[in-house]
């Protein structure tokens, strides 16, 4: 659903709208990690390029016949706690999951305005929160390579909580190790799966990320979200 007026402020600019949040009613921003902050290109490649390459080497597969048998195990926990979980794939697979990730680590990138983005929130002294699906393993991984850790107040991973952030009742189960006010609280994230679980919870800013594998074209949706293409759309942050 679009915001109101009051709850936002978009302006024309060449042809493109750009978008002004009003920070004065914001205290706490929640930022995704994979697709939203970090170029999703990596793990759409790993895991539909380079684990298939990997499991038909190790069961004498095809690729073809390997890419089969995997996405439709993918698929069967698709947004459940275990479809991110390192630990599930790596015994169900018999695979490294974390050694197969560093083999194609060159590939983890930051988005475009990330940083610009992280700093000007910093600056404007709001809480910042990493709030991701990403298992331990992964999301120390990434942080490795990024070195982005460094700019929020607290990293919180569903799998801290048991629980992903598509489920219903992830919300009520994070405010509980998290105390916030949805009313004064950004939500950006590139799962519109997870954005509506949100926006049933009554956080009130709520953007989407529309791009999150630079290899793709952005993605439409029906004014449901605020939405941006990268971080420049939400440049320059002011009280």
């Amino acid at each position: 659903m679009l915001l109101s007026n009051e709850q936002q402020i978009l302006k024309l600019n060449t042809g493109k709208i750009t978008m002004s949040l009003n920070w004065k009613e914001i205290d706490s921003v929640f930022l995704d990690l994979d697709g939203t902050l970090l170029d999703l290109h990596f793990d759409n490649h790993f895991w539909l390029e380079h684990v298939p390459l990997r499991y038909s080497e190790k069961r004498g597969l095809s690729i073809a016949e390997a890419k089969s048998e995997l996405f439709s195990r993918y698929r069967a926990i698709e947004g459940t706690l275990e479809w991110y979980c390192v630990e599930h794939w790596s015994r169900e697979l018999d695979l490294d999951i974390v050694q197969l990730k560093r083999e194609v680590a060159h590939l983890i990138a930051v988005h475009p305005h990330v940083i610009d983005f992280l700093e000007a929130v910093v600056t404007l002294s709001k809480r910042l929160l990493l709030v991701t699906n990403a298992h331990q393993h992964s999301l120390k991984l990434k942080l490795e390579r990024t070195a982005l850790g460094g700019y929020f107040d607290r990293i919180i991973s569903a799998h801290d909580l048991k629980i992903a952030k598509e489920t219903p009742t992830f919300w009520s189960h994070f405010q509980m190790i998290e105390p916030f006010d949805p009313k004064r609280t950004l939500f950006i994230d590139d799962n519109l799966n997870v954005l509506y679980q949100a926006q049933r919870f009554g956080i009130r800013w709520l953007v989407a990320a529309m791009t999150p594998d630079s290899t793709t074209v952005r993605r439409h949706i029906n004014h449901e979200f605020l939405a941006i293409g990268d971080f420049s759309e939400l440049l320059p942050m002011s009280l």
